[in-house]
């Protein structure tokens, strides 16, 4: 079983982004983080990766179990107390987790230059180098 899902993005049909968050069922969930990062957020490359991230549990079995319930989101240090707060009160169940937020590494073209720029998040070992 492997689940590694890299990620392209195109912006008006050419080559933009290229990235991946690993890390079991944390991976599709990251890769939504990472791009609402990049678009909304205005967030550059290296941001995008190192913001706190949640993580939905718990409601589930990637088995094919039945749900349950609503699972609960585990949230990574970093999330402001009004955020939480929102959060719980319509009803989210919180719980907090020091790890399992996957590892993300991207290179991203920029449009306009033709410049290349990548990045690899502090969660783990790794760098970004270019020639």
């Amino acid at each position: 079983f492997h689940t590694i899902i890299p990620g392209f993005v195109t912006r008006e049909g050419k080559p933009w982004l290229s990235f991946g968050v690993m890390g079991g069922d944390m991976q599709p969930q990251g890769h939504v983080q990472v791009l609402v990062n990049l678009i909304d957020f205005g967030m550059n490359l290296q941001e995008a990766g190192d913001a706190p991230r949640v993580q939905h549990l718990g409601s589930s079995d990637p088995t094919g179990g039945k749900m349950t319930d609503g699972g609960w989101l585990c949230m990574e240090s970093g999330f402001s107390y009004e955020t939480i707060r929102s959060l719980m009160q319509k009803g989210h169940k919180i719980r907090w987790d020091l790890g399992g937020y996957g590892g993300y590494q991207a290179i991203m073209r920029d449009p306009v230059t033709g410049v290349y720029y990548g990045a690899s998040e502090s969660r783990k070992d790794g760098q970004a180098a270019g020639y």
